[in-house]
């Protein structure tokens, strides 16, 4: 890779064994924003094996910076080579395998935002997009038997799920009243 390249966005394979405990704080600490997928630990090899279990991180920079700079960052953690990015959104859909189905799929409630990281600054969301966050939210509903509007919203934005905090308070009344009847379905059959 040329060492002169210049890029805003850049992402990074990390493999829990090989860095320092504390790479999360010490990405925290640089300021830049990031996030980091859940662990893919059943990816799968051509010949079946198991892939070694590791993260994908995505940095976002202020402005343009060299490879040279963040070849630096990625070595700090005893990480492999890092890549810029042409499409944030794209790799950011790729750390679940959103648009890989023959690939396991990785649950998005599980990716982790830091340092004011939010993919709502590369695109918006598209009407599919927008309906399997709906979903996915329905879904969220019922695994963690939620019966306010308020306990969802509370834990969307404490947990920095900025696409689907989003789509719940634009869709607020759908969801709301999803959720009045779950917790009157609860109340009737309990």
């Amino acid at each position: 890779m040329s060492r002169n390249i210049k890029k805003r966005h850049w992402a990074f394979v990390l493999y829990p064994d090989s860095a320092p405990d504390q790479w999360i704080d010490m990405l925290v600490n640089t300021g830049i924003q990031f996030c980091v997928s859940p662990l893919h630990d059943r990816d799968v090899n051509p010949d079946g094996s198991f892939k070694k279990p590791h993260f994908h991180v995505i940095l976002v920079y202020d402005g343009p910076t060299t490879y040279n700079n963040v070849k630096s960052l990625t070595d700090s953690l005893g990480q492999p080579i890092p890549q810029p990015l042409e499409q944030v959104r794209g790799y950011y859909r790729y750390l679940t395998h959103k648009d890989n189905p023959e690939k396991f799929q990785y649950n998005e409630f599980d990716i982790h935002r830091y340092n004011g990281f939010d993919i709502k600054d590369f695109a918006d969301l598209t009407y599919g997009e927008v309906q399997r966050c709906l979903k996915s939210i329905q879904t969220f509903i019922v695994d963690n038997c939620l019966i306010e509007f308020s306990d969802l919203m509370d834990f969307l934005l404490s947990n920095d799920y900025y696409d689907l905090y989003d789509v719940a308070s634009s869709h607020s009344f759908f969801i709301n009243c999803y959720i009045t009847s779950y917790r009157n379905k609860m109340k009737k059959y309990s």
